[in-house]
């Protein structure tokens, strides 16, 4: 959370467009924060992306995409929702198609568990590279809890639970285990 992965993204996009060649944008159906089908990020860009759910073929939807318009890059925000299938698939995509894929998304949960996708992603990702944000500390932020409208840390629940600011605040591991274990921040 707040590290700027969505603008990265958005950035990559854009220099491939600023070379006369064509990305394709994917992002999960269920974050619907900024509108079906948008990307967006804190600072106010935003591009309009193809939608995956866990069933989607991302394979058979980027070779269906490249007959529309042939593509340079698949680019997929909000990776952590990929299942593990649709990660292989995406290996499919630069391994058969020779197309680079770069995925954003987040690592952990609030309970600091792994997302399937992110678990994949790290298994078998040719290269990795972090993008860090801090914590109010001055630290690097690993971590995310989510709270509820009043402030209060929650520590149960279902893993997925769309939000931005208003639920989630990045945190270093420290204060994130205190934040765990009082319940506050």
């Amino acid at each position: 959370m707040n590290a700027g992965k969505s603008t990265i993204l958005l950035q990559a996009s854009h220099n491939y467009q600023e070379r006369g060649m064509h990305t394709l944008l994917l992002t999960a159906k269920l974050d619907t924060r900024s509108g079906p089908g948008v990307i967006a990020s804190r600072i106010g860009l935003d591009a309009n992306a193809s939608t995956f759910r866990a069933d989607t073929d991302l394979f058979s939807l980027t070779q269906a995409a490249d007959l529309e318009q042939k593509r340079s890059c698949v680019l997929v925000d909000e990776a952590q929702f990929l299942s593990k299938e649709q990660v292989w698939q995406l290996a499919k995509i630069a391994d058969q198609l020779s197309l680079p894929v770069m995925c954003y998304g987040l690592r952990t949960d609030f309970q600091g568990k792994l997302f399937e996708g992110s678990a994949e992603l790290l298994a078998i990702a040719d290269h990795i590279r972090e993008i860090r944000t801090i914590c109010h500390c001055g630290r690097k932020a690993t971590m995310v809890v989510r709270q509820t409208h009043d402030g209060r840390v929650v520590k149960d629940g279902a893993q997925i639970e769309i939000g931005g600011n208003d639920k989630y605040i990045s945190l270093c591991r420290r204060h994130w285990s205190e934040a765990m274990d009082e319940g506050v921040l």
